[in-house]
């Protein structure tokens, strides 16, 4: 899907083996404290959450863990939660976007350097990268939801910017970032709740990775995710699929 930065090829570093499980559980946990934080605990009538809560049904999480997620917003602990953007460069020159959410700037910042200068990249100013992505929203639904032709009817009808249809992943909704919440909105009263809603940078352009780079920029983008605070890694690769084969075999 051109919308997500041409790495789903390589998204089965989202949900690999059951040892990161926990901390992905954990990092949709700090999601929903957060839009709990920011609006009201109710997802009625705080879209940020819904969105949130969705997401995490996706990944499975509980709804004992989405509910305690929500109640910790009311505590001290979720005044600390502060949602930070790095931008920096990866082997090949391509550009990385890094979403964090965590409990202490210094330490993530510091983090994320490390990660970068270990791994074949290096952290760039605020902006240096942004400027080659924008910032959208996007659907997913279900195969089952309806043909392509109903689904870019929907979209259209909602007032979404675009609609794509994957084998893989279903049909994929893509909104700016402005009007996601009242389009997902539109689509849940015609079509039922998506399988994911989320916002993601989608790249502009796309820069070429091949030979040697490719397995270096994975290990980089795995070493960045593995990261506690880390909620996103974005990057406007266009990875060879030859090379990418040599290492997923």
């Amino acid at each position: 899907m051109a919308g997500h930065s041409k790495f789903k090829n390589i998204q089965f570093r989202k949900d690999r083996q059951d040892g990161l499980r926990s901390k992905l559980f954990s990092k949709l946990s700090r999601d929903i404290t957060l839009a709990a934080r920011n609006g009201l605990p109710d997802p009625a009538v705080n879209a940020r959450l819904r969105l949130a809560i969705v997401n995490a049904k996706a990944e499975s999480v509980s709804k004992e863990l989405i509910d305690r997620a929500i109640k910790k917003a009311q505590g001290g602990d979720a005044d600390t939660l502060e949602e930070i953007r790095y931008e920096g460069f990866g082997p090949g020159g391509v550009g990385l976007i890094v979403e964090a959410l965590t409990d202490n700037r210094n330490r993530a910042a510091a983090n994320v350097r490390s990660l970068f200068n270990k791994n074949g990249g290096n952290m760039g100013e605020t902006g240096s990268v942004a400027f080659m992505f924008e910032r959208l929203g996007r659907i997913v639904y279900p195969t089952s939801a309806g043909s392509e032709d109903a689904m870019m009817d929907a979209a259209i009808e909602a007032g979404a910017q675009d609609a794509e249809s994957d084998s893989e992943e279903g049909h994929v909704i893509l909104t700016t970032f402005e009007d996601l919440g009242a389009v997902a909105e539109a689509l849940e009263a015609s079509l039922g709740p998506a399988k994911s809603t989320s916002i993601i940078w989608k790249a502009k352009t796309d820069t070429p990775v091949a030979g040697d780079d490719v397995p270096t920029l994975i290990k980089l983008i795995e070493a960045l995710e593995d990261d506690d605070d880390v909620q996103n890694v974005w990057t406007n690769a266009d990875i060879d699929e030859e090379a990418l084969s040599k290492i997923s075999a």
